[in-house]
């Protein structure tokens, strides 16, 4: 009688397939959390109880789950959440808009940018340049103004009032009482539409449009920006590249694990009413 020897190879392929079973009772967790009980989570993960318990019990032991003692649920443990906050961390705005303005850039060949808020205001910190005979000079480090700007008046939407009130009292002195309803109505159009656009507002013969970013928690992370000349960008291609636009925006955000707001739905935390 021949004894069956396990190759090498076949116990590594078994340690892979325990390792991606092990992974889907863990993302079953975070689906259901805070918690759920064990006939629940074997019927999300559709496998035996008793399989999801051995693995939940190794979970356990590495402290990515835990087991209330008092209803039996299980939930994340120390360990995920210390994993979770380490991918929170790598998060980046910048480096994930990055790509995508320079795919923006070359679909509508205008010159996109990503702006976050820094301690003077709305700060413009990549820029992808469009590639012809006209470009526009968008300089990084540039503060934009908050009410006279498309990139200013989103980061006006979606922040805190607490964190635009200095720049926004400064600015609204200087605005007379017409100019003061056209933000309001801006505004308005903003959180409608997840997207704004304007005509000659900074600078004359310039035309812009912009939407938010959000990452975790609906939090605003920054604003990204097409400019380009009135000649060029026209009010035709200008409707073009804000719904691009704003399909770039909405993926970045869902990268970050943010959203875009919804029309007629309560705006993000942290909004202004």
């Amino acid at each position: 009688m021949t004894a069956e020897i396990e190759s090498p190879a076949s116990g590594r392929q078994q340690k892979v397939q325990a390792a991606e079973v092990g992974l889907g009772v863990l993302k079953a967790l975070a689906e259901l959390a805070p918690s759920t009980s064990l006939s629940k989570l074997a019927e999300h993960v559709g496998m035996p109880a008793s399989k999801v318990h051995r693995y939940l019990q190794a979970l356990v032991a590495g402290g990515f789950a835990e087991q209330d003692v008092t209803t039996n649920h299980y939930g994340l443990g120390r360990e995920a959440l210390q994993v979770g906050l380490a991918a929170l961390g790598q998060l980046d705005v910048l480096k994930i808009a990055a790509p995508h303005l320079v795919a923006l850039r070359d679909e509508l060949n205008e010159t996109c940018f990503l702006a976050v808020w820094g301690n003077k205001g709305p700060t413009v910190v990549y820029v992808e340049q469009s590639i012809g005979a006209v470009t526009l000079v968008t300089q990084i480090g540039s503060v934009l103004p908050l009410l006279g700007s498309s990139t200013g008046l989103v980061f006006n939407t979606f922040l805190a009032a607490n964190e635009t009130a200095e720049l926004r009292e400064s600015e609204s002195t200087r605005l007379n009482a017409r100019q003061l309803k056209e933000v309001d109505l801006h505004i308005k159009q903003i959180r409608s539409t997840g997207v704004h656009q304007i005509h000659g507002l900074l600078m004359a013969g310039v035309n812009a449009v912009s939407s938010p970013i959000f990452a975790v928690g609906n939090k605003l992370a920054g604003v990204l920006t097409v400019v380009g000349s009135a000649s060029v960008f026209t009010a035709e291609v200008q409707d073009s590249a804000a719904r691009q636009l704003l399909k770039t925006a909405q993926a970045i955000s869902d990268r970050m694990g943010g959203s875009q707001p919804v029309a007629g739905k309560p705006a993000p935390t942290g909004e202004r009413d």
